[in-house]
C-alpha cells in the first residue's frame, strides 16, 4: 500500500501539470490500471498492482509523462479523480495522469468476461470448443473501445504517441485513427498469441477485428511466430491490404504497418535483490515449514492462473505416472503448486478449477504418507518475497502451458536463481520456448510418459550440467529484461519526439 491520496488533489494539480503532459504526449492504453483506489478503515489508499505490463511500464511514465488510460476497478477510484476523470500518479511523484474508464456490472460481464475473456482468449489460445459467442457482447465490446478511444482523442494534443495494450481494445486503434491528424502514431502490443488464419476465422467479427488493428502503425508480438500467423490472417481476409512479407510490413489505405517480435522480459536487477534479503528467505522457509516439506526432499514448483490454457491438470497426470514409475522418489520429491483462481465466473475456469483440486486429492491419497504430501496446493496469493524465496529454494520449476502468449513465470524463476541451479521444464507450446527452449529441458504437456521422463531427468541431471544450462538462461532473461523491452518499444517515441534528453 502507498500513502493516502486527498481526492481534491486531483483537481487543484490539474491546471500546474497540463502543461508537462502535453508536451510529452505520450498517451498508453490498457484494460488494467497501474494504480487503484481502495477504501479501509483508515482511509482510502494507493495499491500498485504488482507484474507484467503495470509494472514494466510505470517507471518508464514516471519518467516520461503522458497519460495512462485504464479502467478504474478500485472501489474508490471514483472519489479521487477530478471533474474529467484523471488523477496524477504515484502520489509521491504526481509523475503522469492516470485517465479512468467507468464500466458497469453489465459492461465487465460482457465486455471482460464476454467477448474478450469467452471468445478472444480461446481463439487466441486456439481452444475454439471454448468459445462462448454471444452478439450482445460484441455489442458492449464495440461500445467499450468506443469509450476507450473517445478518451484517448480527448487527452490527445498535437502529434500524440498512443500505446494500445492487448485484445480487450482490438477496434480501439481503428476509431482513434478516424479522428487523430495522420501525424499522430498508434502502437498496439498483444500480449498472447496470435493463431493461425484457419483457427482464427471460426468467430463472427474476426474481419472487424483485423481492420481496427490496422489503424496501428507499429504492431508487436512476443514472437516471430504470431506475427507470421497476423500476417496470414490479413493477407486472407483484408482484399485490399497488401502484406510485405520480407520487410514484414502491411501497406494499408496508404500507410505502412510494421509488424515486429520483441519478447517482453522482467525486472532482473529488482528480483536479484528482492530474493536475497533475509525477508524472502525467511518467508520460503516458513512456507516450507508450515506444509511440513521434509528438509530433504527435493522441491518442484509450478506458479499459474488456473486457467484452461496453462495445463495444470496434465502437469498433475505426469506427476501421477512420475511416483508411479519411480516409486524410489517417494518422500524425496515434493511438488508445490501455487495456482490462483480467476474468470471463476466462467464455467470453463470452473471446471478446471474442479479438475485441479480433484487431482491434487487423488495423487496426496494414493501416494502420500502420514510424514509427506506429494502436492503442496494452495490457491492463495503469496507474497512477492515468499514467492522469490520459493523459487530460489527450488530445484525444478514446471511450466507446462498447452498455449501461452509469452510466460513471465519461467523468466522470473530464472532471474531469482542467484544460490541455486536449477532445472526448468518448458512446454514448446510456451512463447517463452522460442527464446529459453535451447537451454531448458523441452516438454510436451500431452505426452504423459515423455513429461514424467523429464522430470526424473530434471532430478538426476548432474551438477555441471544444471549449472551450465541455468547460466545460459541467466545471460538471456538479463539481456531481454523488461527495461530493454520498455526501451525498444518506446523507439518510435524517442526517434520521433525529442521528450527525453538521451
Amino acid at each position: 500500500m502507498q500513502p493516502q491520496i486527498n481526492p481534491s488533489r486531483a483537481q487543484r494539480q490539474w491546471e500546474r501539470h497540463t502543461q508537462t503532459v502535453s508536451d510529452n504526449q505520450l498517451i498508453v492504453v490498457s484494460n488494467r490500471q497501474p494504480y487503484r483506489h481502495t477504501e479501509t478503515e483508515s482511509g482510502i489508499e494507493v495499491e500498485r498492482p504488482t507484474g507484467g505490463l503495470t509494472e514494466g511500464l510505470d517507471p518508464a511514465m514516471r519518467e516520461l509523462g503522458g497519460t495512462w488510460v485504464a479502467w478504474g476497478d478500485g472501489d474508490a477510484d471514483d472519489a479521487v479523480v477530478d471533474s474529467n476523470d484523471r488523477v496524477l500518479v504515484p502520489p509521491e511523484e504526481d509523475a503522469y495522469t492516470l485517465r479512468r474508464i467507468w464500466l458497469s456490472d453489465e459492461d465487465v460481464d460482457r465486455y471482460y468476461y464476454g467477448l474478450s475473456n469467452r471468445v478472444l482468449w480461446p481463439l487466441c489460445h486456439s481452444f475454439p470448443g471454448k468459445i462462448e459467442y454471444r452478439g450482445s457482447d460484441w455489442d458492449r465490446y464495440k461500445q467499450i473501445n468506443e469509450e476507450f478511444a473517445n478518451a484517448v482523442i480527448a487527452e490527445a494534443s498535437d502529434d500524440p504517441v498512443v500505446w494500445f495494450h492487448d485484445y480487450h481494445l482490438a477496434l480501439a486503434p481503428s476509431l482513434v485513427r478516424a479522428q487523430l491528424d495522420t501525424q499522430a502514431t498508434l502502437q498496439h502490443f498483444w500480449h498472447i498469441p496470435w493463431p493461425v488464419w484457419d483457427v482464427y476465422r471460426v468467430v463472427p467479427n474476426s474481419h472487424t477485428l483485423l481492420r481496427g488493428l490496422l489503424g496501428n502503425d507499429r504492431i508487436g508480438f512476443h514472437v516471430h511466430r504470431y506475427c507470421q500467423n497476423f500476417l496470414s490472417c490479413v493477407d486472407a481476409a483484408i482484399p485490399e491490404a497488401n502484406v510485405d512479407w520480407e520487410r514484414q510490413c502491411i501497406r494499408y489505405q496508404g500507410r505502412a504497418i510494421t509488424v515486429e517480435s520483441i519478447p517482453m522480459g522482467v525486472p532482473v536487477e529488482d528480483i536479484q535483490a528482492e530474493v536475497t534479503s533475509e525477508d524472502a528467505r525467511a518467508q520460503a522457509a516458513e512456507f516450507e515449514a508450515d506444509h511440513a516439506i521434509p528438509d530433504e526432499a527435493r522441491v518442484a514448483i509450478g506458479v499459474d492462473r488456473l486457467d484452461y490454457t496453462k495445463g495444470i491438470p496434465e502437469r498433475l497426470d505426469a506427476l501421477a505416472h512420475f511416483f508411479d514409475a519411480n516409486p524410489e522418489w517417494r518422500g524425496k520429491l515434493t511438488y508445490v503448486q501455487n495456482a490462483s483462481e480467476s474468470r471463476s465466473r466462467i464455467p470453463a475456469y470452473r471446471e478446471v478449477q474442479e479438475t485441479v483440486t480433484d487431482a491434487v486429492s487423488e495423487i496426496n491419497e494414493q501416494y502420500g504418507t502420514d510424514d509427506w504430501t506429494p502436492v503442496v496446493y494452495t490457491t492463495k496469493r503469496l507474497s512477492r518475497q515468499k514467492l522469490l524465496g520459493l523459487y530460489n529454494e527450488a530445484d525444478v520449476a514446471i511450466v507446462s502451458p498447452i498455449r501461452d502468449g509469452l510466460n513471465l513465470v519461467a523468466q522470473e524463476f530464472i532471474a531469482a536463481q542467484t544460490s541455486n541451479d536449477a532445472a526448468l521444464l518448458l512446454s514448446s507450446n510456451a512463447g517463452a520456448h522460442d527464446l529459453l527452449g535451447q537451454h531448458a529441458l523441452t516438454i510436451d504437456p500431452h505426452d504423459t510418459r515423455q513429461f514424467s521422463s523429464t522430470i526424473e531427468t530434471a532430478l538426476c541431471m548432474s551438477p555441471h550440467d544444471r549449472r551450465q544450462r541455468m547460466g545460459d538462461l541467466r545471460g538471456i532473461v538479463a539481456q531481454n529484461d523488461l527495461q530493454q523491452w520498455v526501451d525498444s518499444q518506446l523507439d518510435v517515441l524517442r526517434a520521433s519526439r525529442q521528450v527525453r534528453p538521451e
